[in-house]
């Protein structure tokens, strides 16, 4: 479904991971291993070793560290009192663990995604000549966050992005550092490369985006789902994907239905309108099973025949984009089936960690009838392969994109992001300060129950993980070009095949017009 190093500052200490990075020089070369005798004769796949994946692991010590207790700050909300920001939440939280452990590899991504300004910095022209294309702008002042609004957003796509970052901030009490930064919320990025080349390339905006694209310049920043999406009852990220883990253990992987499933909005882009050619006809079974969501009677009911954890019931579920990327991705994932992920154009923070034949089945755009079903019938002939997909999938979005790395992700990002400002951040005139209280109180229904639900009752009792260091040129090369052949592989062989079916068709009516 889809619409769709650390450093102390204000007054804190500045604090160290225990940790030790591996030296970003550090290399390891891929190494290709065809799966002869696990794929039988249908197919060769490879598997890489990608940089980094054995070595930014959590140590024992890390993973046993026992939290502390926590005294906990819940919502405060009084109609008969004037709203204001509670004076009793701490600014600051010195850490009582000490060991910080190891962000997932998809973080590296914050160093690339913020390359462009790395060498001159971000001056105040840069940040105010996009006010008119974003829809606000945060700032962060002496331990709390202010927002200076333009323009309403689409739905509550705003407050559950606002809300968020709050949360970060009673997460992380004192450990950000000031900063101003502008967002847009529309589906599409706004800063197009192509506009900032020759004397405008060292003026180049930074806007924060939920997703990124290799044409733009935007910044990849957590959607505003993570912490629920009220309009199409999406609950926060955190109890959704416990209700899907829950659900698809009820039925095991070889009792689902053998086919692959894909549900949502078809009019959102040609791409979509093409998948629904791919459901069961006459003619042919495409192993797909396809529905229009009716999206005029779900929000008339709440979407109450939507629930995410009832959609666990096939063997292979697909991620196709709409009008850019989409919300949808981690959902899919989560349902420890196969993903059928036809090439998406758009990223967001977290899929560019994804490996192709580990995480997914790579389909083509221009051939997805042909690859969605040649996927299937290869998984239900290949059960224990198709599923270890599946769950390694599952895995990558439960262990490495669950709220604790969504935060810390978070707090890297604008960590690093405001290393690179050239300018004394200010509250401009007007902007209201933002807490817990001043958003959710005015609030009930859904969306106050959705806040409610993903709010940060306490600081955390660790620290956030060890940013990893930046790819190096080499490393980042090698990275790509591994996931490229993987998939190239697995696009060949779909290609042979057919092009094999074919032949064997033909001759198949020349021998039965011949007789």
């Amino acid at each position: 479904m889809e619409e769709e190093s650390s450093h102390g500052c204000c007054g804190t200490k500045t604090w160290r991971p225990l940790k030790t990075w591996a030296s970003a020089t550090v290399f390891i070369l891929f190494t290709v291993v065809l799966l002869s005798g696990v794929f039988l004769s249908w197919i060769d796949i490879p598997t890489f070793t990608f940089p980094g994946a054995s070595i930014f692991k959590p140590t024992a010590n890390e993973r046993s560290a026992q939290p502390s207790l926590k005294t906990e700050f819940p919502l405060k909300c009084n109609a008969t009192v004037k709203r204001t920001c509670p004076l009793d939440y701490p600014l600051k939280h010195e850490t009582k663990n000490l060991y910080a452990e190891v962000c997932p590899e998809y973080f590296r991504w914050i160093h690339e995604d913020l390359r462009p300004w790395k060498a001159a910095g971000i001056t105040r022209e840069m940040l105010e000549s996009i006010k008119s294309t974003a829809h606000f702008r945060i700032v962060v002042h002496k331990g709390k966050v202010y927002l200076d609004k333009f323009r309403p957003a689409y739905q509550t796509r705003e407050e559950f992005t606002f809300w968020g970052i709050v949360q970060l901030l009673r997460m992380y009490p004192g450990k950000l550092p000031d900063l101003e930064l502008m967002f847009q919320c529309e589906d599409r990025p706004a800063i197009k490369k192509q506009d900032y080349q020759g004397s405008k390339a060292t003026k180049i905006p930074p806007l924060f985006h939920y997703c990124g694209h290799h044409t733009a310049f935007d910044i990849p920043f957590p959607d505003w789902s993570f912490w629920g999406w009220p309009e199409v009852n999406i609950k926060p990220w955190e109890r959704t994907l416990s209700a899907i883990k829950e659900k698809a253990a009820m039925m095991p992987w070889k009792d689902r239905e053998p086919y692959a499933y894909w549900k949502g909005n078809p009019t959102t882009s040609p791409s979509r309108a093409d998948l629904l050619k791919c459901n069961d006809t006459e003619k042919i079974d495409w192993k797909a099973r396809l529905y229009d969501q009716d999206w005029g009677r779900e929000m008339a009911e709440g979407f109450k025949h939507s629930n995410l954890e009832d959609q666990c019931t096939h063997r292979y579920n697909i991620y196709i984009e709409g009008i850019a990327w989409s919300v949808s991705q981690k959902y899919v994932l989560a349902c420890d089936a196969m993903t059928l992920l036809i090439k998406p154009e758009y990223y967001d923070i977290f899929s560019r960690g994804l490996i192709p034949m580990e995480h997914y089945w790579p389909i083509r755009p221009h051939n997805k009838c042909r690859d969605i079903k040649l996927a299937v019938e290869w998984g239900n002939k290949h059960p224990t392969q198709a599923q270890s997909i599946g769950e390694k999938g599952t895995r990558f979005v439960a262990e490495s994109v669950r709220m604790k790395y969504v935060y810390d992700y978070m707090f890297h990002l604008l960590s690093e992001y405001a290393r690179l400002l050239k300018f004394e951040t200010k509250v401009p005139p007007g902007a209201v300060e933002l807490c817990s209280e001043m958003m959710a109180c005015p609030f009930d229904g859904s969306i106050r129950k959705f806040m409610e639900e993903s709010m940060e009752m306490s600081p955390g009792d660790s620290l956030p993980c060890s940013l990893p260091p930046p790819y190096e040129p080499h490393e980042l090369k090698a990275f790509l070009k591994g996931k490229e052949e993987v998939t190239r592989r697995v696009e060949t062989w779909e290609a042979r095949h057919w092009k094999n079916f074919k032949k064997r068709s033909s001759s198949w009516w020349s021998r039965i017009f011949h007789h």
